[in-house]
């Protein structure tokens, strides 16, 4: 009885709805992310272009505060729910194990997220997520076998954004759509911005890894440039504020993308 009344909570509407404000505020944070990079590509150099560096300009203007705590807000309700799949199944995808770790890994990451958020809400001055990575990097490489952790790690960081691509380009997100509640128009756009965004962030992710890789390869700590510093070496190459342009218009896409799963994802 004890356990049926758990698995009961973990599926009401709260908990549903703390899964819907952390899709809402994911899209928010990556549509500013977006925006920092698509100013990139122009040639301005804008606050860094990672979850952090949103975090800390909604923080800088007025009623930042507040939307920054409903962002935190969303985001650690987004682990909530991620967590409450872990526990009683995926939608969607049934009880099996892999979308189960799957989402204990996906809550972990915006439960870190949202501690973020708490630690700019405390102090918006505080170091950057490029300094934090390569600080971190730097402290595991200094173990005897550190570099092969590293080396790992941004291994399955480039393996997890080629599984978005693929899931992007084939389109596997449908099945998580309420379909039937879904206008025929409101489906293809959500399509369209899926497929762009999906696979614009998968290969962001890629890039990402391929930096963690090249750290551990080199032995610098440096290498390990985070989202930010990753788009802006991708700027400063050969007709890279071109590819960077592209990128940015696939995470705002993949923003917009994320408050039609807030309205029709199944939870």
């Amino acid at each position: 009885m004890r356990m049926t009344g758990v698995r009961q909570a973990a599926r009401s509407k709260e908990i549903k709805g703390l899964g819907r404000l952390g899709f809402a505020a994911r899209a928010t944070i990556y549509l500013l992310i977006g925006w920092f990079a698509l100013l990139l590509g122009f040639g301005h150099r804008p606050p860094e272009a990672d979850q952090r560096g949103a975090m800390q300009e909604v923080a800088q203007h007025t009623g930042g505060f507040l939307l920054l705590l409903a962002l935190t807000i969303g985001l650690a309700g987004y682990a909530v729910w991620r967590w409450s799949e872990a526990a009683f199944g995926v939608v969607g995808q049934g009880k099996s194990a892999g979308p189960r770790l799957q989402s204990v890994g996906r809550g972990a990451v915006y439960a870190a997220l949202a501690v973020n958020g708490v630690n700019v809400l405390v102090n918006s001055r505080t170091q950057s997520q490029a300094q934090q990575q390569q600080l971190l990097t730097a402290r595991i490489m200094q173990h005897p076998a550190g570099r092969w952790a590293v080396g790992i790690a941004g291994a399955v960081v480039i393996v997890i954004g080629l599984v978005l691509v693929v899931e992007g380009v084939m389109r596997r997100f449908k099945k998580y759509f309420k379909l039937d509640e879904m206008p025929l128009l409101a489906r293809r756009i959500v399509w369209v911005l899926g497929t762009i965004g999906t696979t614009a962030r998968g290969l962001v992710f890629a890039l990402t890894g391929f930096f963690v890789v090249k750290a551990a390869w080199d032995y610098n700590s440096q290498d390990a440039r985070g989202l930010d510093g990753a788009l802006r070496h991708l700027a400063d190459s050969d007709h890279g504020r071109l590819w960077v342009g592209f990128v940015a218009a696939g995470l705002i896409a993949f923003g917009l993308y994320g408050y039609c799963e807030a309205l029709w994802r199944r939870t």
